[in-house]
C-alpha cells in the first residue's frame, strides 16, 4: 500500500473511533448537534427577516446568503469534525501534551488534527447540507460546484486555525489570541463579502482570507468566475503552506511537557 493509501486508512481508523466514542453518549450528542441546529436557524431566520425588507444588498439576494452560510457551516463543520484538534493546538502545546504524538510513528501535525471529533460541528454540517438541499442547485454541476465549494471552504478552516493556534510555539500560551483570530474569522465567513470596501476588503482576502469563503455563493456558485476559483486555489495553497512552516518549524522549538501517554 503506498504512503497516501496508508495515511487516509489511518485517518478513516481515527475517524471512526472517534465516532464509535461520540455514539457511547447517544442523548450527549444528539443535544449538541441540535442545539448547534437550532442556534444557526436563529442566524438565518434574522437574515430572513432583513431580506424581507430589503431583497438586494449590493447585489446579493437571500439565496446567496443562504449558500454563504450553507458553505460557511459545512467547512467549519467538516474541519472540526475531521480535525477537530485544529483549535486546540495551542492548548496542546502549552500543556506540554504533544509529547504523545512526537511518540508515534505517525505524521505530527496529521495525528494532532484528527485524534479529536467536535459533536456541535456535526449539527454544523447537517445545517449545511440541509440550507443546500432547500436553496442550492441541485442540477449535476452545481451539486458539483457546491461540494468544490466547501472542501476549499473546509481547507482554509483547517489551516487557518493551524497557523494561528502555532502562534504557541514561540509566544507561550496563544489560546487567547487563537480563540479571538477564530471569532473574527467566522464572523467575516458569514458576512456578504460586498458590504465591506477599501483595507477591510483587502484584509479579508489576504491576512483573515475569510472573503474567499463568504464570495464563492457569487464567484463560483452563481457565476463560476474562473479567475476567482483560481485565486481561490492558489490562496488555499498558500496558506496550507504558511501553516504547515510555522507549525514544523515552531516544533523544532518544542520542549517536552515530560507527559507520558498512550494513543492508538
Amino acid at each position: 500500500m503506498s504512503t497516501a493509501g496508508k495515511l487516509l486508512r489511518f485517518c478513516l481508523f481515527c475517524w471512526k473511533l472517534n465516532l464509535a466514542g461520540a455514539l457511547e453518549f447517544r442523548l450527549n450528542f444528539l443535544l449538541t448537534a441540535g442545539m448547534m441546529l437550532i442556534n444557526n436557524t436563529v442566524w438565518i431566520f434574522f437574515w430572513g427577516v432583513y431580506f424581507t425588507s430589503f431583497p438586494i444588498v449590493n447585489g446579493w439576494e437571500l439565496t446567496d446568503v443562504m449558500m454563504m452560510w450553507a458553505i460557511g457551516t459545512i467547512g467549519f463543520g467538516l474541519s472540526a469534525t475531521l480535525f477537530g484538534n485544529s483549535l486546540q493546538i495551542a492548548n496542546i502545546v502549552a500543556n506540554g501534551r504533544l509529547d504523545v504524538y512526537l511518540a508515534q510513528p505517525k505524521p505530527v501535525l496529521l495525528h494532532v488534527l484528527v485524534s479529536r471529533m467536535s459533536l456541535s460541528a456535526i449539527g454544523d454540517v447537517l445545517f449545511g447540507v440541509i440550507l443546500y438541499g432547500i436553496f442550492g442547485d441541485h442540477s449535476l454541476i452545481g451539486v458539483l460546484r457546491f461540494v468544490l465549494a466547501s472542501v476549499l471552504a473546509t481547507v482554509f478552516f483547517v489551516f487557518f486555525h493551524v497557523l494561528s493556534q502555532s502562534l504557541a510555539f514561540y509566544i507561550g500560551n496563544a489560546e487567547g489570541i487563537g480563540y479571538q483570530l477564530f471569532n473574527i474569522f467566522i464572523t467575516f465567513s458569514t458576512y456578504p463579502t460586498d458590504i465591506f470596501k477599501g483595507w477591510v476588503r483587502l484584509l479579508l482576502f489576504s491576512v483573515i482570507p475569510a472573503g474567499f469563503i463568504s464570495y464563492m455563493p457569487i464567484g463560483l456558485l452563481r457565476n463560476a468566475d474562473f479567475s476567482f476559483l483560481l485565486w481561490a486555489g492558489a490562496a488555499a495553497l498558500v496558506l496550507t503552506a504558511a501553516a504547515l512552516f510555522v507549525f514544523y518549524r515552531g516544533l523544532a522549538r518544542y520542549s517536552s511537557g515530560n507527559q507520558i501517554g498512550l494513543r492508538m
